[in-house]
């Protein structure tokens, strides 16, 4: 036996060795293995947990779009367009008008050329008003919606991090939802009168001088348009026109549209402000207002192709008397303010592919906290 060792012991502890090792490699091979497939395990928990809070936020996302644009829109609208007939209405001057028309003792020289004055000035004021808050409003209103949703993307992650369920997670309360949505109404409830003072200005600056026996051709219609938009956007301090659109003071304003909606336990008003803040950050940011610049020079653009349809394309070439030109003008101010689901100059800037990237990279970033 001994001497069987002595003989073999070398070939022995090389087997041995071999042994070892290849136990050794087998073990370490297993543990990578099981590593291995530990972490694709956890990247499928992570990808199927990805997906479960895209399709939630997603849906929930579609809710708020939907609401958007079948309700918060639409409303805003209505309530727009009746505000506007009511403090823009045309009616009564042109009544006037037609009057001393068929019974010239009624009406002086002077009054006739007071009223005429006073008629071009706010047939002007209303079309141009109608096709800004027209834009703006379309352009607000999804700047919320987009606000809205990357917040419940993030809240929603959240959530489900900490094994919750999307209604149990950190979302922002459905009353400042509402409340957020409804914030729209403010320039139809309380910035309006403001907001056709300032552009009665802009219109009697740009319009002073022109006659009703002027002639207007497309080109100086379009041209006294542009003019009578950058004279009110170029007025007072820079991004002035928000004071139009939303309030200054959003913790006031939260607690009188909660009061006046009957609610006695307002939400706490921090989620809100947050929210309006962030969308006053976005509107006064450059990119918004390069996008809102181009919108109105779009809406423009599809304007006079109506108001040529309107006028027949060879009057308008040549040119009208301003005094022709009026009832046209007054016509298609109704035609900007039309219902949200029938409305083309909505549908023209919410298709521009500029407005399609600003919304797409907007609901990408990330909301501060």
């Amino acid at each position: 036996m001994w001497e069987f060792w002595r003989r073999h012991k070398r070939k022995v502890y090389v087997t041995l060795g071999v042994v070892g090792s290849g136990y050794l490699l087998y073990k370490l091979y297993d543990g990578h293995r099981r590593r291995l497939s530990d972490l694709e395990r956890e990247l499928a928990d992570e990808r199927r947990n990805e997906e479960l809070i895209r399709s939630q936020v997603k849906a929930h996302f579609e809710n708020i779009q939907g609401i958007a644009d079948s309700t918060t829109l639409p409303h805003v609208m209505r309530n727009l367009r009746n505000r506007i007939e009511e403090e823009l209405d045309l009616a009564l001057l042109t009544e006037r008008l037609m009057k001393g028309k068929d019974q010239p003792n009624t009406l002086t020289a002077v009054e006739k050329l007071e009223l005429w004055e006073r008629l071009k000035i706010l047939t002007f004021t209303r079309i141009l008003l109608s096709l800004w808050a027209t834009t703006v409003l379309s352009l607000y209103i999804r700047v919320q919606v987009n606000i809205l949703g990357r917040h419940l993307y993030i809240d929603t992650a959240r959530g489900l991090g900490t094994s919750c369920q999307l209604d149990e997670a950190d979302l922002i309360d459905r009353d400042d939802e509402q409340q957020f949505l409804a914030s729209a109404d403010y320039l139809t409830n309380v910035g309006l009168p403001a907001l056709i003072s300032s552009f009665e200005t802009a219109a009697s600056e740009v319009l002073k001088g022109k006659q009703l026996k002027d002639f207007f051709n497309t080109t100086l219609l379009h041209d006294t348009v542009l003019r009578i938009l950058d004279t009110f956007m170029s007025m007072g301090s820079p991004h002035h026109w928000l004071g139009f659109l939303m309030p200054e003071h959003f913790k006031l304003y939260n607690s009188a549209a909660t009061s006046s909606s009957g609610n006695t336990e307002p939400s706490p008003s921090s989620k809100f402000e947050q929210l309006m803040l962030e969308a006053r950050a976005v509107l006064s940011s450059s990119e918004f207002e390069n996008i809102l610049d181009l919108s109105l020079k779009t809406a423009v653009d599809v304007m006079m192709e109506d108001v040529t349809v309107l006028c027949g394309e060879t009057n308008l070439k040549l040119g009208i008397p301003l005094a022709k030109l009026l009832p046209r003008l007054a016509h298609m101010s109704r035609i900007l303010l039309e219902e949200s689901n029938r409305n083309r100059y909505i549908q023209v800037v919410q298709d521009m592919p500029e407005v399609e990237m600003f919304f797409t990279l907007l609901y990408a970033s990330t909301p501060t906290s």
